[in-house]
């Protein structure tokens, strides 16, 4: 399974405050983005999963929400996010 317990432990221990802080909008944030990557490259081989498709872009929805809700909260860590996972231009 591409993403099992260790992988998300470390996911939270290097965006979160700790390797249980599963709540943060920056841990979510970090954990969506894995998962679309992964997502990604799944749909670069097989086109025409549609399903797989869908889930894409409920993930990429979600995660824009929590980077809206970030934004309007608290910009530096917005800007920290956004810097560590490389999502802006």
């Amino acid at each position: 399974m591409y993403l099992d317990a260790e992988t998300k432990k470390g996911i939270f221990e290097k965006y979160g405050k700790s390797n249980s802080d599963t709540g943060s909008a920056e841990s979510q944030v970090a954990l969506f983005s894995y998962r679309i990557s992964h997502l990604t490259e799944h749909l670069k081989l097989n086109r025409k999963d549609y399903t797989t498709e869908r889930a894409l872009t409920i993930l990429v929805g979600k995660r824009r929400k929590l980077l809206t809700y970030l934004k309007t909260r608290d910009i530096e860590r917005y800007r920290t996010v956004i810097k560590e996972l490389g999502l802006r231009k």
